[in-house]
């Protein structure tokens, strides 16, 4: 069975840092392209970042580029999302997915499999 769990999500002040990560179950990772989304209330859901599954290139939104890392640890099986100077506007549930037959996307709809989700909220 094919699962994605996260974890790391909290309540963080405007600039800490977190580290959300996605443990994969069911499914080598190696094979799939992973993304990182987010929905804040209200708010249709966004790309934040992806890893490709063909050559590890990375994306990010342009609204967390240069503050946020994503990276994997295959061994693991587990994908991160490293987030530093954390902002209120970054306050939302953050999701991974996961899918074989993309080599990268930002939307949603790209993406086969999902986690629960993590709720991240950055505020003083």
């Amino acid at each position: 069975q094919v699962q994605l769990v996260e974890s790391g999500g909290a309540l963080v002040q405007p600039g800490g840092s977190l580290r959300l990560s996605c443990v994969a179950s069911g499914f080598t990772l190696d094979y799939y392209t992973i993304g990182w989304f987010r929905q804040a209330p209200g708010k249709e859901r966004e790309g934040v970042s992806c890893i490709s599954s063909s050559d590890g290139s990375t994306y990010y939104a342009d609204s967390v580029k240069g503050r946020f890392t994503i990276s994997r640890d295959n061994a693991k099986n587990t994908v991160y999302l490293q987030m530093n100077s954390l902002k209120p506007e970054d306050t939302a549930v953050y999701y991974c997915a996961a899918d074989r037959t993309i080599a990268a996307g930002m939307h949603f709809s790209s993406y086969e499999h999902w986690g629960q989700g993590t709720q991240v909220t950055v505020s003083s």
